[in-house]
């Protein structure tokens, strides 16, 4: 069977194709390589906006300057660990959640799973949310990241969708084998779902990372900071924070290389390559389930 041969027109159309997703990619990619090559370079020229498309006057001293400043790595440990069992918690909710509001033996099954997406749309606000969470001790706790979005209807909704593609004989063969709802649940449901539970897994991860509002709403404990409400600090804070790196560095030091004395700059430039870093090296783990997932797990028309 012969190809078609493409047409001038057909040609024009790809060439312009090519050209628009390239533009795209380049102004939703280059955010990220400026603040990376300026993280590098030297903060005098940083400083200035002299560094736009390669590093100019290569360092790594901003790492090993931001590394010192107090209670960064134990932010970081905090984000790391409420990313990973906020995650955990969430897609475990969501997934057994999804599956049950799919069983017809589940007593008002329609009230419940409409009761949980109505919570999407209303909330009290801040302040009643503040006294709710205080009353439940959960300021001033780690388990105040954890346990207030543990049930996000959202992702309820997707696994729901997703398992009701699941064919019922899988379920039904379960059942004449005497297996129970955790059994099947586990044993058979969370196999086949694994694609949607990737794609909730990554919504709920980068969601865990990147908040700072809890933190900032019910944390007092600096032993409990994150790394992105620390982030927000510096950010706001970014003179004195230079004035703080600067002076734990010897005179002597500064004299020796104007270009690696911190400015306000470098210190946001550098923060945000190590906030912004770990939750990118999420995505290619978990890039062959993402597409499948929210298409399969979309909401039906």
């Amino acid at each position: 069977m012969s190809l078609k041969r493409l047409t001038l027109e057909d040609h024009i159309i790809n060439i312009s194709t090519y050209v628009i997703y390239t533009i795209f990619a380049f102004v939703c990619v280059y955010p990220f390589y400026y603040i990376f090559i300026n993280s590098m370079s030297a903060n005098d020229l940083s400083e200035r906006g002299k560094v736009l498309l390669v590093p100019l006057g290569f360092h790594l001293h901003n790492y090993a300057q931001v590394m010192k400043i107090n209670g960064l790595l134990n932010a970081f440990k905090v984000s790391i660990l409420r990313t990973v069992i906020g995650t955990m918690l969430t897609v475990i909710v969501a997934a057994f959640l999804g599956y049950m509001f799919t069983r017809e033996s589940l007593w008002k099954r329609k009230f419940w799973y409409r009761y949980a997406v109505a919570t999407m749309y209303f909330n009290a606000g801040i302040i009643p949310w503040f006294i709710t969470m205080k009353n439940l001790h959960l300021t001033n706790s780690f388990w105040g990241y954890i346990f207030p979005v543990a049930v996000q209807p959202f992702y309820i909704v997707l696994c729901k969708t997703f398992v009701e593609s699941v064919p019922k004989e899988l379920e039904e063969a379960a059942v004449i084998d005497g297996a129970g709802t955790l059994k099947i649940f586990f044993s058979i449901i969370v196999p086949v779902i694994k694609p949607i539970i990737a794609t909730v897994a990554i919504f709920a991860s980068v969601a865990q990372w990147n908040s700072f509002q809890d933190t900032l709403l019910l944390v007092t404990d600096p032993k409990l900071y994150t790394l992105q409400f620390t982030l927000y600090q510096y950010i706001n804070q970014a003179s004195s924070l230079k004035a703080l790196v600067n002076n734990s560095t010897s005179a002597a030091a500064m004299a020796a290389s104007l270009a690696h004395a911190s400015t306000a700059t470098s210190i946001r430039m550098t923060v945000s390559v190590i906030v912004v870093l770990p939750i990118i090296c999420v995505y290619p783990v978990f890039q062959r389930y993402f597409t499948k997932g929210i298409m399969i797990g979309a909401v039906k028309g």
